[in-house]
């Protein structure tokens, strides 16, 4: 599995358990481990990370513990920035497409503004390609 798949699945699970959503303030223990990466890496992960806490909030009825920003195209970053069209989310167990702008604070740890739109499931047979899994 590569590397940054690894390290989102780290920073996520800990979010999952963690995260503190209704001021988009981040729980201490994820805000420690958002400071050991390097800034695009941690703008990345803020921003999935914020993504997954809105749509579990939302009454769609998803439950994603995996968000996953570049899996069909490569994220945008720029600034306090990140445009992610090709993204994916993980809901019981199956995988969903995602796109979202978000914009964090200069310390790419607080996201200041989230936008995003669900899209269609990812058909099974679709996942090994794009290495995704149960």
């Amino acid at each position: 599995m590569p590397k940054r798949i690894v390290l989102l699945l780290s920073v996520l699970s800990l979010a999952a358990s963690t995260f503190v959503p209704t001021a988009f303030a981040v729980d201490p223990a994820i805000k420690k481990q958002l400071e050991k990466l390097d800034p695009a890496t941690r703008l990345e992960q803020s921003c999935d990370t914020e993504a997954m806490s809105r749509i579990n909030k939302d009454e769609t009825g998803y439950k994603p513990d995996k968000v996953i920003a570049y899996t069909f195209k490569d994220p945008v970053p720029s600034d306090d920035r990140l445009e992610a069209p090709g993204a994916v989310f993980r809901s019981k167990g199956d995988w969903y497409h995602l796109s979202y702008s978000c914009i964090t604070g200069p310390q790419h740890i607080n996201v200041r503004e989230l936008q995003y739109k669900i899209g269609d499931k990812v058909p099974r047979d679709k996942w090994t390609k794009y290495y995704l899994y149960d």
